[in-house]
């Protein structure tokens, strides 16, 4: 599923192509990705209005309405948007519509019924979504200095780092690719103490937090499987050739040409060296 760096792609991609539009027509499709307004509610409140701005949530997209109103995608279980022409053919699991004035369209994609889409005042924003008032500090949206970094981990002493990464009350954003990647890159074990790093070590691991996420934000993010993510155009992301851990087991590494190992990490499959990771 799609993690910080592939919903900052969309983001960039949506402000790009359609930042400063204005909705002509919504057409809701399909069911269930619609939530807190009827379809009738939601189309109505949506026609007429322009995309002032795009901006992501931790893995939330939160696009600015001249309204006063947010448009909010939540992609995280699944999904995709696509930006097309009226022509394109409509493809299963299409369960949105938007149609711009200027022409185009920005097409909501789902045939598994994970992704949502709502439309909510900006005031209501953090009462609808709760969950976005508890976030630790946007790496990428956020820039923060390695000292007030190094206080989030030893704050949390007694917490593995593996489990501590993927809790987006430290750090928004980071699931389970990039905290294996994070950690190789850190060289630290997944199951080390986050109250046992030296300070070198807290340099190290907020050095990788920062470049993993910005350098795989550049590269348009990674895809996963068959239904993984893709861009706005419908294209994977460039970064896979980047990995060095996940989905690697079996293989070298590249930093120690040891074997790459898979593990379980609180019931689910990880990812490290065991030899340069310590």
């Amino acid at each position: 599923m799609p993690e910080l760096p592939e919903v900052e792609t969309l983001r960039r991609d949506l402000e790009r192509e359609i930042g400063g539009k204005r909705v002509k027509t919504v057409e809701i499709t399909g069911t269930g990705a619609v939530q807190h307004l009827t379809k009738k509610q939601f189309a109505e409140r949506l026609e007429g209005a322009k995309i002032a701005s795009v901006g992501r949530r931790d893995l939330r997209l939160v696009a600015k309405l001249d309204t006063g109103d947010l448009l909010v995608f939540t992609l995280e279980q699944g999904g995709h948007l696509r930006r097309q022409t009226p022509k394109d053919e409509r493809v299963k699991g299409t369960k949105m519509i938007v149609t711009f004035t200027q022409g185009g369209q920005l097409r909501a994609i789902d045939d598994e019924s994970h992704l949502e889409v709502a439309l909510v005042a900006a005031e209501d924003l953090l009462t609808e979504f709760p969950d976005l008032a508890e976030l630790g500090p946007d790496p990428v949206d956020e820039p923060m200095s390695w000292t007030a970094f190094a206080n989030l981990v030893v704050r949390r002493k007694g917490t593995k780092l593996r489990a501590l990464l993927v809790d987006r009350t430290f750090v928004a954003g980071i699931g389970p690719v990039y905290a294996d990647e994070i950690l190789h890159a850190a060289g630290l074990r997944l199951d080390r103490d986050a109250g046992s790093l030296s300070t070198q070590e807290l340099r190290r691991l907020y050095r990788a937090v920062v470049e993993t996420l910005h350098e795989a934000a550049k590269h348009r993010g990674v895809t996963l499987g068959a239904a993984g993510f893709t861009d706005l155009a419908g294209k994977p992301g460039g970064w896979m050739g980047e990995l060095q851990v996940y989905e690697r087991d079996g293989l070298a590494c590249n930093r120690c040409r040891n074997v790459v190992t898979k593990i379980r990490f609180s019931g689910k499959p990880a990812y490290e060296c065991l030899s340069c990771q310590v």
